[in-house]
């Protein structure tokens, strides 16, 4: 049975396994079930077996709790829901205390919060261990509310911390909690250009797992065993600007990371790998005027796409970083802050205000084949999973299939 384990899928990329996906419908038709949520998050929900998994901070202000909540998939009903203590309510409007989203290994899942609070649970919402990383390692220094997910590689749980100081990568054994190893990420930056949002992707070859991590102007790649520094690549701010925090993960194929960055003005093609510092012979193109700043972009059949906060969308050759094509969603409430899934041929975007897309993309453009408004509001990502759409809002989690 097909799985959706982490946030943007079973490889982490944004695509989903081939399927007969919903395409025609609305809030009137096509709705197979949806269930109230308890509280507000932006974490994308998890689906292994029988069972959805997501987080939300449950009750108001400093006085929530963070929370782990389990649905079934056939019906949407709540099973369980797991408090894991105070919850650190979200700063921006949209955001919220519970925007990583969870990972699972498919025996224990891993959910982790702004709070620090980290923790594995089993499938039916028993706690297996909890700790604090903000208690252990120090406190969180991000002007703004966390959003990197956790990761698991190299049979470690991997939460990488980039922020104004004290920035580190971690690795925990899944069973116990217990540290395998812990590295600083630190490089020199003006204010806010250290602090990242970013989820590290994991790269697999020759038998070894290596996480790429974004952040402080630096793609870096470190051995998931140990933590290790392989190889960095910088010069993505050569003009040493502030406030240049970056949100949107990159995307990976054919070795080739689409790395988005400057607040929607540039993106770049970085060759990873390698050993050392690879900046001059790893960058592969750089575009500007042209970018995404919180949805992540996709990579997939050699292009690269991706989309800004108003809507307008780009396809780059992702070996040289020539244009495509481009479009502009029609319009639609509120912005982009949902990272777009792939199925085959058949794109899903949503908008903030409850705008649901549906686009064929081809090598010479995009077709908008739907577009559904939902009453909620879309930060999470869309999961494509078994025929069915599964979309998490602010007050609702939606199920959409034929």
């Amino acid at each position: 049975m097909p799985n959706w384990p982490q946030w943007r899928g079973p490889d982490s990329t944004g695509i989903a396994a081939a399927g007969a996906y919903p395409v025609t419908f609305s809030a009137a038709d096509g709705v197979l079930w949806k269930s109230a949520l308890p509280g507000k998050g932006c974490s994308t929900p998890v689906v292994w077996g029988d069972r959805i998994v997501l987080t939300a901070g449950v009750g108001e202000g400093t006085n929530g709790l963070d929370c782990a909540i389990g649905f079934e998939w056939a019906t949407g009903k709540k099973r369980w829901q797991t408090e894991l203590g105070r919850q650190r309510p979200g700063r921006h409007r949209r955001g919220s205390g519970s925007n990583p989203s969870p990972v699972t290994d498919g025996t224990r899942v891993y959910v982790y919060f702004k709070s620090g609070t980290l923790a594995a649970l089993d499938f039916n919402g028993a706690v297996v261990w909890q700790t604090n990383l903000q208690q252990r390692y120090g406190k969180d220094t991000l002007w703004w509310d966390l959003g990197t997910s956790p990761v698991l590689a190299g049979g470690r749980l991997v939460v990488a911390v980039m922020q104004e100081e004290n920035s580190y990568v971690v690795a925990l054994d899944p069973a116990t909690g217990r540290e395998i190893w812990k590295k600083a990420r630190e490089y020199p930056g003006r204010e806010e250009t250290r602090q990242s949002y970013t989820t590290p992707l994991v790269a697999r070859s020759e038998g070894r797992d290596t996480l790429v991590l974004w952040g402080a102007d630096h793609l870096t790649g470190h051995d998931a065993a140990t933590g290790d520094l392989l190889w960095q690549c910088g010069g993505f701010n050569p003009e040493n600007k502030p406030v240049w925090r970056v949100i949107a993960s990159p995307a990976l194929a054919q070795d080739i990371a689409v790395v988005p960055y400057g607040r929607e003005q540039f993106v770049a093609g970085v060759r990873i790998g390698g050993s050392g510092d690879i900046t001059a012979a790893a960058r592969l193109w750089e575009k500007r005027g042209l970018g995404t700043d919180g949805a992540s972009p996709l990579a997939f059949d050699g292009k690269a796409c991706f989309v800004n906060f108003k809507g307008k969308m780009w396809c780059l050759d992702l070996e040289t970083g020539n244009e495509r094509w481009s479009a502009l969603l029609p319009k639609g409430k509120g912005v982009f802050y949902s990272s777009p899934v792939l199925a085959g041929n058949t794109l899903y975007l949503c908008r903030e205000e409850g705008d649901v897309y549906v686009c064929r993309v081809k090598d010479d453009g995009l077709t908008v084949l739907n577009q559904a408004t939902l009453d909620d509001v879309f930060v999470a990502s869309p999961v494509l999973l078994r025929d069915r759409l599964l979309l998490r809002g602010e007050k609702h989690l939606w199920c959409i299939g034929k």
